[in-house]
């Protein structure tokens, strides 16, 4: 989201011909990978963002132990920090039809997000988005929230052959539009 302030007054009328000051936030994108789809939408998404004039950074959650993570059993050996960003946005594979359970950890261990403005997505491979998606982007969500962020969008990427394209480039759209 791109901040703007016209000077000398915000009406609408006011705002025809006034200078404009362009505030430039910065967005975290923050991801945790297992295959690389995830990391590979988020390439995209930070060209995107980086494109219309954003600060944008990728930052990975690294884990020690067994992959594909299981609750309880791995560490969390790279733990982004959040306080630098003004926007974030977090990206995470669906496991087992769950959100998981690496983003799972490391959004439960956050501290407060109070007010930050936040966009989820997941990917996934089965082609139903109620297969496992939408339940992990709601606890994206949910988690997101009960920290005190403002959750502005939320997308679904389908790895399967035939939706591939179409859903990152509309989650690409969808999730840039928001910042």
């Amino acid at each position: 989201m791109v901040i703007t302030d016209f000077l000398n007054g915000s009406s609408r009328a006011n705002m025809i011909g006034k200078q404009r000051r362009i505030y430039k936030l910065k967005i975290g994108l923050i991801i945790y990978s297992l295959t690389g789809n995830t990391k590979n939408v988020a390439v995209k998404l930070k060209d995107k963002l980086s494109s219309a004039g954003h600060s944008v950074s990728l930052e990975e959650i690294k884990i020690s132990g067994n992959t594909p993570a299981q609750p309880g059993k791995f560490q969390l050996t790279t733990i982004p920090d959040i306080d630098t960003y003004d926007q974030l946005i977090f990206g995470a594979p669906v496991q087992a039809l769950s959100l998981n359970p690496v983003m799972k950890t490391y959004l439960k261990q956050l501290p407060e997000l109070n007010g930050k403005i936040v966009a989820c997505y997941v990917t996934k491979y089965l082609p139903l988005l109620w297969f496992g998606g939408t339940g992990a982007i709601s606890a994206m969500k949910k988690i997101c929230e009960s920290k005190g962020a403002q959750v502005l969008g939320t997308e679904i990427v389908v790895w399967a052959e035939s939706k591939r394209e179409k859903t990152i480039t509309r989650c690409i759209e969808n999730l840039s539009r928001l910042f």
